[in-house]
């Protein structure tokens, strides 16, 4: 059951349906390198689509009927798009879910050191990296620094053409023998991923009983006082993540790939945020939920595992009229979900590793993943047959080019989503999502038919599921 290339049949209407909808996502992914910038644009594109905030609809005392609009936030890391339909909440819903959190380094609370005349900012990694790829790369530096007065600063420095980037040294060829007999996990400690930010001092007199020990860190505190208002002591409420520097770029001479940071996994949330708002009236309502900490596991207040999604789902029930607990656990249970995050592509340098007739192909459209995990299927959620076979005919009813695949080969590795955290109320749910080359390295390769092919199945699955 071999799936063609989607680009194949495509009309001129489409590829220029194709290349709008992408020129957009490139840019949502320029942007917002941190989940907090993702759900800040998602706001915007909610609001602009006629979205209302729940908070507002609460303090004003307003009801919810069928056709209306709301969004919630939770702590500015999470997004709920809601477009209420015709059908009783208690029917259930169909569900996009996607994260916006990606691997990357994060400061440490007290980062800033002074080593050999260079100032550095040290670092923690969140999610799965490999060490290796962060070195000797252009970065940025993305986030906020909350101060004590209750002002958030928005700190990005590094993506703006003429900003100053950063970066990390590695050990030169010359003197690598060592280093470089050693396996991959083990080539550059984690713990030494120190982010170079300066290399001048600042002047003073060398008789100067108050002149400072560390004068190039010195240099590098008084720049960021001068530009953004921060103390060194600010850094313990902050919130900064080192992402690689520069923008998502058109791949391949075709054109027919983005080369990028972070699509795992916006290259599943903006389709879905931009499926949510393009579907006018629908029966079942409709929710997008973009989520943050997936890479860690989903914990924490902004993670899958935290309560935002069901109180949400609590909220508007109370305000539609249908606010029994028992409604509530009804209406989770007879959901239909798309836990949309992204596949390993089929990469034939490394063919070994994948079983080829379940692989996921760049360029044919849209992946179902029936079940993830490890070691057996460990830790996933796994879908039923009738569920499988709903989606399979509402793709082809829209004339979505789909496919099914395993991430990689019986024991080759693994890994999970949120899917088995939204099956836990009983609500069928199935793993979809674009495939992506590099995985979890700084720059991940997509392939603008199968982005394309997820907005469509998608908006297919919220207009029919």
């Amino acid at each position: 059951m071999e799936r063609p290339c989607a680009w194949k049949k495509y009309t001129p209407q489409q590829i220029e349906e194709l290349e709008e909808l992408c020129h957009g996502y490139k840019q949502f992914l320029s942007e917002n390198k941190t989940e907090r910038l993702c759900v800040k644009t998602g706001i915007k594109m909610a609001e602009e689509a006629g979205y209302v905030d729940l908070e507002t609809v609460i303090a004003e005392g307003r009801d919810l009927k069928a056709g209306d609009k709301v969004y919630a936030a939770n702590h500015g890391k999470d997004l709920m798009l809601v477009n209420l339909g015709t059908a009783p909440l208690e029917q259930g819903f169909n569900i996009l879910g996607a994260h916006v959190d990606s691997p990357r380094l994060d400061l440490k609370q007290n980062p800033a050191f002074e080593a050999g005349d260079m100032a550095y900012l040290d670092t923690h990694y969140y999610g799965g990296v490999k060490s290796y790829h962060w070195v000797a790369s252009p970065l940025a530096l993305v986030g906020v620094i909350c101060k004590k007065d209750g002002t958030t600063v928005d700190i990005n420095i590094g993506d703006k053409a003429d900003d100053p980037v950063f970066t990390i040294s590695d050990l030169l060829i010359h003197l690598s023998s060592e280093q470089m007999s050693k396996p991959a996990k083990d080539a550059v400690d984690a713990e030494i991923l120190d982010v170079i930010v300066g290399g001048r001092p600042v002047k003073f007199d060398e008789d100067d009983k108050d002149a400072p020990k560390e004068p190039v860190k010195q240099m590098f505190l008084d720049i960021l006082k001068e530009q953004y208002d921060v103390e060194e002591e600010d850094f313990l409420s902050a919130e900064i993540e080192v992402v690689p520097a520069g923008p998502a770029r058109d791949m391949g001479l075709d054109r027919s790939m983005i080369l990028g940071y972070g699509h795992d996994d916006r290259v599943c949330a903006y389709p879905s945020m931009l499926a949510q708002i393009n579907v006018a009236d629908v029966e079942r309502t409709s929710i997008t939920l973009i989520v943050d900490k997936e890479e860690i596991g989903s914990v924490g207040a902004t993670g899958m595992t935290s309560r935002f999604f069901e109180n949400t789902v609590a909220e508007i029930m109370t305000l539609v009229g249908e606010d029994s607990p028992l409604a509530l656990r009804r209406a989770l249970a007879c959901s239909r979900m798309l836990s949309s995050d992204v596949s390993a592509g089929f990469d034939p340098g490394y063919a070994g590793k994948f079983e080829t007739k379940n692989a996921a192909f760049m360029g044919r459209g849209l992946c179902f993943n029936k079940y993830t995990g490890s070691r057996g299927k460990g830790g996933s959620n796994d879908a039923d047959a009738e569920y499988v076979a709903l989606v399979r005919d509402i793709m082809d009813e829209a004339g979505v080019d789909f496919q099914t695949c395993e991430l990689g080969r019986v024991n080759a590795g693994g890994g999970g989503t949120i899917a088995y955290i939204m099956a836990k109320y009983g609500m069928n749910v199935i793993d979809s999502g674009v495939a992506v080359l590099s995985m979890h390295a700084l720059w991940e390769v997509a392939n603008k038919a199968d982005i394309y092919e997820a907005y469509r199945g998608y908006k297919a699955f919220l207009e029919r599921a």
